[in-house]
């Protein structure tokens, strides 16, 4: 019997070892993180009516992304700003993708 993957996709896992890494490199303590996603979870509950938010799927991580955004801004880490930009040239790279190849930003 083969055992089931600790993460649905393999962005939960990059997005849950980014955290990891964060913390590990001295960005954040696990205390302030889980302030932080705690709130941000409350907040995806009541937005969303608690879709997949506590069952580890795609709401959850996405709480965990809109979380270490946060956190980040409020630390100093990336300005909100940017993380908005960055999130709109992903977007764009995504959309302009063809199926099945990989996903490129655009070199300036």
């Amino acid at each position: 019997m083969r055992p089931e993957p600790a993460f649905e996709a393999p962005w939960h896992a990059q997005a849950f070892a980014l955290a990891v890494h964060l913390e590990a490199r001295g960005a954040f303590t696990w205390p302030e993180w889980t302030q932080v996603f705690g709130t941000v979870l409350a907040e995806h509950g009541r937005d969303r009516g608690q879709d997949g938010v506590l069952n580890g799927g795609d709401d959850y991580f996405r709480a965990w992304i809109v979380a270490l955004e946060r956190i980040c801004a409020v630390k100093g880490l990336a300005e909100a700003q940017v993380l908005t930009a960055l999130q709109a040239d992903w977007e764009r790279a995504y959309l302009s993708t063809p199926h099945g190849q990989p996903v490129r930003l655009a070199q300036d």
